[in-house]
């Protein structure tokens, strides 16, 4: 496969961003050396060598749950800028 301008410009669109004409070159360079070293790995001799699953053989080591007490709710609201009774109050990020 070779990336081309036709490519990107077909990718930015998709995308919905727009780059300037360097920014085009730039990334058309930088893709197409991707994929020349992934051409260069599909050339590798990988019959022997077994998939890695995990990068290395440690277990997580979990705490156990337990019930303790935690910041109450009046000391957590005491320095908040805006707040109700019960809950900190913070400004619509969402538009309906």
């Amino acid at each position: 496969m070779k990336i081309d301008q036709t490519l990107i410009e077909k990718l930015a669109k998709l995308s919905q961003l727009d780059f300037s004409q360097e920014a085009k070159s730039k990334m058309e360079q930088d893709l197409n050396k991707i994929l020349a070293f992934v051409d260069e790995l599909n050339t590798l001799n990988t019959d022997d060598i077994e998939p890695l699953v995990y990068i290395n053989e440690e277990v997580n080591k979990l705490r156990q749950d337990e019930v303790a007490e935690h910041l109450p709710k009046e000391k957590a609201l005491k320095n908040a800028k805006e707040k109700d009774s019960d809950y900190f109050k913070v400004p619509k990020v969402l538009k309906k």
